[in-house]
């Protein structure tokens, strides 16, 4: 009889959360897959294998264990490339010369991402982002598993939530249920900046 997976590395420390879908990505191209190959050995809808891979979805333990042992992957080899230091001394210097530039959806035109700062809790974890929006800057709209709260660092454009179109300036915010399908967009010919904070819960398979 199989056993469960022995989840001890993945407890022993922070993982660097925005990592996971970039790296499923990874690994599921370089075996040759589609998605609709991976949810057919998976038993994930390719719906929810596109969001968590797009960095939209925190998957459940279980679930990343389900998706990593099919991809042929050692647990200690994937968990290796997430952990991240947690020791707390009270303070956190961030300088800006190490934040970490990531990839979301691979369609997006003109969008560049870097983590700040992430942390986990009980079942979810706190993600923080700076998006840089260039002049051009398109995707369709999306949806996260997660609560979003947008804050403009610069610049203005508008923030559209399913039917709704909101106008943001330098220095506005917005906040949401990431579950509405939502997009930012920009028509100014100069570039935009926002500091995005996800407030994730796990997903269930």
């Amino acid at each position: 009889m199989n056993q469960e997976p022995h989840q001890e590395s993945v407890n022993s420390g922070q993982l660097v959360y925005h990592k996971i879908g970039g790296l499923i990505r990874r690994y599921r191209k370089d075996k040759g897959l589609k998605l609709l190959d991976l949810s057919g050995v998976t038993g994930i809808k390719s719906a929810m294998l596109s969001k968590i891979e797009n960095g939209r979805m925190l998957p459940t333990i279980p679930t990343l264990f389900t998706i990593i042992q099919k991809l042929g992957i050692k647990p200690e080899t994937f968990f290796a490339e997430l952990s991240a230091e947690n020791d707390f001394p009270g303070y956190l210097h961030m300088p800006k010369a190490g934040y970490t530039p990531y990839e979301k959806e691979e369609n997006a035109v003109g969008f560049e991402y870097q983590s700040v700062f992430e942390h986990s809790f009980g079942n979810g974890a706190f993600q923080l982002s700076i998006l840089t929006l260039r002049p051009g800057a398109h995707r369709p709209p999306v949806t996260t598993a997660a609560y979003e709260l947008v804050f403009v660092l610069s610049g203005n454009l508008q923030y559209q939530l399913e039917d709704r179109v909101f106008e943001l300036a330098e220095g506005d915010s917005i906040f949401f249920d990431g579950n509405i399908p939502h997009v930012p967009i920009h028509t100014q010919p100069t570039n935009v900046q926002l500091l995005v904070m996800y407030f994730f819960a796990e997903s269930s398979k």
